[in-house]
């Protein structure tokens, strides 16, 4: 039978293991569902320890025990009273069989539903139980094996780095070190109650040191893997159904302008609201992003944004607005009321059959005009440079004159941006142009000089991209400039728009309006973004006066200079990364500098090697605390090693000193057997020290000390 202790520290062990879920779902999402199941577990396990006749009944005891555990705590909305009814187990089974796969369809951290959470508890529950039975074994590196197997099932999710991993670490070798303690096997002989506990306390300290080494080494030392090493990565979620081109659908809707869409209220009233981005351009139809994920509990801040950023939150109540696509904006946080699909670099949010209300969080970048007027593009962001077919000849040379000569700026961009305000007409009435492929667009930039907002952003970006500003199309609708009697917001076909959208580094994803016809504020609020544009826009100077000044990134919160955003910046892990280094160096750095240096001084020629043992020697006593002092000679050394430990400390010691007085003052050349003598003093020294306890051990090992003192001594003693 297992052990009265080990048993809850197998238990342990499968809860810790579980918790390496937290950069998925959160702590306490995971707490009760992983706790109450252990707790029934170990419940079970102690009846069935105490009453002989359940005890052949323990494994489907414990099996049932726990599944009910899990369902009381994750599926209990779908029983009656706490009883398992047949939505239940439809629930179980495809949670089962579901859940891992809709997680790593899920932006993290996921919604802790039990279609999306099931599977974690469930593991934890299975480890449990097997490593109860396993335990029989009485090897407890075998009990360990299915928790063990859930820590690495869930680094496939998303591998733990820095504090994390070393908390987490540092957690699991606690529970294995105590595990080994516990199930130690004792030496037959009798002992003190104090002893044995101490005994079994130090028996499960190399264990935790180890644990503790390994994980301040992966988490502190090693680099974070990010989003490039995860399963997640892989399971993008499958997006169903066909739908009408967003930018054909431009030019029916401005046809019925009074169709409300959808309204909006709250205090967070930006001055347009996306549908959909389209990035990628084939010369005739601009489409959409594909890699859809489950929208989980809440999207951080995009890397790419490194200005401080706050979040916005307002509410929006569907009208005619069909989908697929949710009002949106760039950068969406959360959504409550409804459960789409996020395009999670391009911020759209996917629901097929959309109805009632939601709740939409979205995150706006904060950034000084001064700054946004001096800002370079982004390069690198996904998209922004991708394709444009085979462009006409004359729209190339047009392009580079559009922009004067600039290089791409943010500038450069708002140069472009005027050429279009200036240059181009917005078509209104009926006979509206349509159409956004190449030829539409050559007959727009060089004909007619007259479309919607679907020529202008289409050309718009098509220009930025051949003279290297990366940008992307998005189709949306406008604010309106005034409230409903009831103080909503309801936007309208007429409102419908597509514009242009540059990367700009630090600030991300800045909307631009080439047709001059957003309302900057006209919801009743700043417009984020598009105001501070709007201020970069106005200090735009004069064609003749644009020439390429010294480009500056947008400063974020840790720049000199930037705002402060409360020291989240502060690089703590590179801080902390010094001091941790110096842990595994110390544990692992000096015992295997002594081994080194010990077989260095055996395989010595000659007379070294006698000399070598001497220095090896007096080197583990005064690791050991024994006092020695320049001068001393093998024998002072003996009888200052008298009363540490064995008095065969003593015999080897004057052994050895037998072995040297021959070699250094006898004038003969050493025999063949005098370094192996020498040697063996050694070993009987070692062995007189072997009784000193753990403690003394670990000690002696990890003293640095001896590495570096008395280097000098034994050259003079060599050359002597």
């Amino acid at each position: 039978m297992p052990g009265r202790f080990s048993v809850p520290c197998v238990l342990l062990a499968a809860v810790v293991a579980g918790l390496f879920f937290v950069p998925v779902f959160g702590l306490a999402a995971l707490l009760a569902p992983l706790l109450v199941p252990a707790a029934v577990l170990f419940g079970v396990a102690r009846v069935c320890a105490r009453t002989e006749v359940l005890t052949a009944w323990r494994p489907l005891l414990l099996l049932v025990a726990g599944l009910l555990a899990v369902v009381e705590t994750v599926l209990f909305s779908t029983t009656a009273a706490g009883l398992p009814t047949g939505e239940t187990f439809s629930a179980l089974a495809s949670g089962i069989t579901e859940s891992w796969r809709l997680t790593l369809q899920s932006t993290w951290p996921a919604r802790p539903s039990p279609d999306q959470l099931l599977f974690v508890p469930l593991l934890a529950w299975l480890a449990g139980v097997l490593g109860i039975e396993l335990l029989r074994s009485r090897k407890p590196l075998v009990a360990l094996v299915p928790s063990f197997a859930v820590v690495v099932v869930s680094q496939l999710y998303a591998a733990l780095s820095g504090l994390a991993a070393v908390a987490a670490g540092l957690g699991y070798a606690a529970v294995v070190g105590t595990l080994f303690a516990l199930t130690r096997p004792g030496d037959g002989k009798p002992a003190s109650r104090a002893r044995r506990r101490a005994s079994t306390f130090v028996s499960g300290v190399p264990v935790v040191v180890a644990g503790a080494a390994a994980a301040v080494v992966t988490g502190m030392l090693l680099p974070a893997p990010g989003q490039a090493y995860s399963l997640k990565q892989n399971q993008p979620a499958q997006v169903s159904g066909r739908v009408a081109g967003p930018l054909d659908d431009i030019a029916n809707r401005l046809e019925h302008p009074g169709v409300p869409m959808f309204s909006v209220r709250g205090d967070a009233r930006p001055d347009r609201w996306p549908l959909v981005v389209l990035d990628t351009f084939d010369g005739v139809n601009w489409t959409p992003g594909s890699h859809y994920r489950r929208l989980g509990a809440e999207l951080p801040p995009s890397p790419s944004v490194t200005v401080p950023s706050r979040e916005r939150t307002a509410t929006i109540r569907l009208g005619a607005l069909g989908g697929p696509w949710l009002p949106s904006q760039t950068w969406p946080a959360a959504v409550s009321g409804a459960d789409p699909l996020v395009e999670e670099s391009q911020g759209s949010l996917w629901l097929p059959r959309p109805t009632g209300e939601y709740r939409l969080s979205w995150w706006e970048p904060q950034v000084p005009v001064a700054d946004l007027s001096a800002a370079a593009i982004d390069q690198r962001a996904p998209g922004g440079l991708g394709a444009i077919g085979e462009p006409p000849a004359e729209v190339e040379l047009l392009a580079r004159a559009a922009v004067g000569g600039l290089r791409p700026s943010f500038q450069a961009a708002l140069t472009l941006e005027r050429f279009f305000r200036e240059g181009y007409h917005t078509a209104a009435g009926t006979g509206l142009p349509s159409g956004h492929g190449w030829p539409q667009l050559r007959t727009f930039l060089v004909e007619t000089r007259r479309g919607t907002s679907e020529q202008f952003a289409a050309a718009y970006v098509a220009l930025a991209r051949i003279v290297g500003i990366p940008a992307r199309l998005v189709v949306g609708f406008r604010s309106p400039a005034k409230p409903d009697a009831g103080g909503d917001y309801t936007v309208r076909n007429g409102d419908v728009l597509a514009w242009p959208e540059v990367a700009v580094a630090g600030a991300g994803w800045v909307p631009l309006d080439p047709t001059g016809t957003t309302r900057l504020g006209g919801a009743g609020g700043p417009a984020g973004l598009s105001e501070v544009t709007a201020q970069a826009r106005a200090q735009l100077p004069p064609a003749t006066q644009q020439h390429d000044a010294p480009v500056a990134p947008v400063k974020g919160p840790g720049d000199p200079g930037g705002a402060d955003t409360g020291g989240r910046s502060f690089p703590v892990l590179r801080v902390l990364a010094g001091p941790a280094a110096l842990l595994p160096a110390w544990l692992v750095g000096v015992p295997t500098a002594k081994l080194i240096r010990s077989w260095r001084r055996r395989h010595r020629p000659g007379a070294g090697a006698v000399l070598g043992a001497w220095l090896e020697a007096r080197d583990h006593l005064r690791d050991h605390g024994v006092p020695w002092t320049p001068g001393m000679t093998v024998r002072d050394l003996a009888a200052a090693a008298q009363g540490i430990g064995s008095p065969s400390i003593v015999d080897g010691l004057r052994a050895l000193g037998v072995t040297v007085d021959q070699v250094l003052w006898s004038g003969n050349a050493p025999g063949a057997q005098a370094d192996l003598q020498a040697w063996a003093a050694v070993r009987t020294v070692r062995r007189g020290l072997a009784g000193r306890g753990l403690h003394s051990h670990l000690r002696a090992a990890l003293n640095p000390g001896t590495l570096l003192a008395g280097r000098q001594q034994a050259r003079v003693m060599y050359r002597k």
